[in-house]
């Protein structure tokens, strides 16, 4: 087919051309997050435009899939809990995005459970192998959810913070800007956040905010409630230029939200999560 990667991206400056025919791919994954080696998308950076956009065809999931936990007792706890949340997100975004299906739905709420339950385990204890075997089997299972609903406006969020500052660690930047960003859609979303909170907690729930008192606990449960997105170098002044990124990158995981964010709502949530 020829070209470079880039020309066959499909939206911002990619060069959109289409996929005839791809070899097979044989998935390994040992970090436990992106679900990849169930599902078509694949993420790439553009360091000279600074744009950091997913890509995904049919023909390039996955002929074979390996998901070995052993080879994950290794990775350090900060990255088993960054990776553990990008997984997270890829099913909470996939329970709330307007593309959610009743499949996805099933693999997202599982997915939800098990990450509360077991990824505080990981990180704490990373040679449990019981823990490294449901947080992986729960990262497949979001990756199941990236093939049957869809990421959302946080990971168009996330991708324009780390096109312009390529160290931070995409889980990282996920956990980030996720209070800000899930708060933001409590009242549009009611009752999926209760269903969300219950998943969790396993106690019956009476209010969206249920869900966001989960979250915020389960990021303390794994030492990463703490992380200063100025330690990578973002600065407030990186705020409207990463928002402008969003839109030209991610517009079509923004259009996926709950309700539509404005370009100024936007700012509000990276401003809200800077510290």
């Amino acid at each position: 087919m020829g070209g470079d990667f880039w020309d066959y991206v499909q939206s911002g400056t990619g060069g959109k051309k289409n996929i005839e025919k791809a070899l097979p791919i044989v998935a390994i994954p040992t970090p436990a997050g992106t679900g990849t080696e169930v599902d078509l998308w694949g993420v790439v950076t553009n360091d000279e435009t600074h744009e950091k956009i997913g890509f995904g065809s049919p023909l390039v999931f996955p002929k074979l899939a390996i998901v070995d936990p052993e080879l994950m007792l290794t990775v350090p706890p900060r990255l088993t809990a960054y990776q553990g949340f990008d997984a997270f997100f890829h099913a909470a975004e996939g329970y709330i995005s307007k593309a959610h299906t009743p499949i996805s739905d099933l693999y997202a709420l599982e997915a939800i459970r098990l990450l509360y339950k077991y990824l505080p385990v990981a990180v704490a204890d990373g040679k449990n192998q019981w823990a490294r075997i449901k947080v992986a089997w729960a990262s497949t299972l979001a990756g199941m959810v990236e093939s049957t609903s869809c990421c959302t406006g946080e990971h168009a969020l996330e991708h324009a913070m780390s096109a312009f500052y390529p160290k931070l660690p995409h889980g990282a930047g996920l956990i980030a800007i996720s209070n800000a960003y899930f708060k933001t859609f409590k009242n549009n979303a009611m009752k999926r956040y209760m269903k969300m909170a219950e998943k969790m907690t396993q106690q019956k729930s009476a209010r969206p905010s249920d869900f966001l008192d989960a979250l915020a606990l389960m990021q303390r449960e794994c030492g990463v409630s703490d992380i200063r997105l100025s330690e990578w170098g973002i600065s407030p002044a990186d705020f409207e230029r990463m928002a402008d990124n969003a839109i030209a990158t991610g517009q079509g995981m923004l259009d996926l939200d709950p309700r539509f964010l404005t370009r100024q709502e936007l700012i509000e949530i990276y401003a809200a999560s800077y510290h």
